[in-house]
This record gives structure tokens, C-alpha cells and sequence, in this order.
């Protein structure tokens, strides 16, 4: 019972830090787009910037863990998983997501 609690928690935590990082994710958009501002002149500004880093690692990390949650609990539900398949299941599920997900800021804001 106190697993379904934290999941619970940390549901509701991710979705706070999400809805904070899509926000800056699109006004970002918005202002580059109004501005003109080329695909390699974005990528000039975020290559070897810790600041982007940091947040889009913190979009994935939070991404990640919001959508393992959920996906465990939708497989719970349809798929009748229960027990040790459906933890294993879903931290794969969750490590895959931030291994791609961190792939992804490495090739945006790596130097």
C-alpha cells in the first residue's frame, strides 16, 4: 500500500514539474519562431549550455517518471499485469524513456 502511495506522489510531483517545463518549452518556441531564428542558429544558442541542460534533463527525468507511473497503472488495468512483471516491466519502460530522453538533451545542448 505505501508503494501506491508514493506512485501516487510522485504522479502528481511529475505532473507539476511538466506542466512548469512544457510552459517554458513553448514560449521558448514561440519567441524563437517570432524572432526568425534558424534550427542551427537554436542549436547555437542551447550547444554547451549547462542551463539547458539542466532543464531539459529535468523535462526528461520528469517525463519519464510520469509516464512509467502511468503506463503501470494502465497495464494494471488492461493488461491484468500484477506483481514483479509489472515492476520490472515499468522500470524498463521508465530507464528506456530517460536513456532516449537524455540522448536526446545530449544531442540539443552537448558540446
Amino acid at each position: 500500500m505505501r508503494r501506491e502511495v508514493v506512485l501516487w506522489v510522485a504522479q502528481r510531483v511529475t505532473a507539476v514539474i511538466l506542466g512548469v517545463c512544457v510552459l517554458v518549452h513553448l514560449v521558448t518556441i514561440v519567441y524563437a519562431v517570432r524572432n526568425g531564428l534558424s534550427a542551427a542558429e537554436i542549436l547555437g544558442r542551447t550547444r554547451g549550455s549547462l542551463a539547458w541542460a539542466v532543464f531539459y534533463s529535468t523535462f526528461v527525468f520528469a517525463a519519464a517518471i510520469h509516464g512509467a507511473i502511468g503506463l503501470r497503472t494502465v497495464a494494471a488495468e488492461w493488461l491484468r499485469l500484477r506483481g514483479e512483471p509489472l515492476e520490472v516491466g515499468m522500470t524498463l519502460v521508465g530507464l528506456a524513456l530517460t536513456v532516449l530522453g537524455l540522448r536526446a538533451v545530449y544531442a540539443v545542448c552537448g558540446a
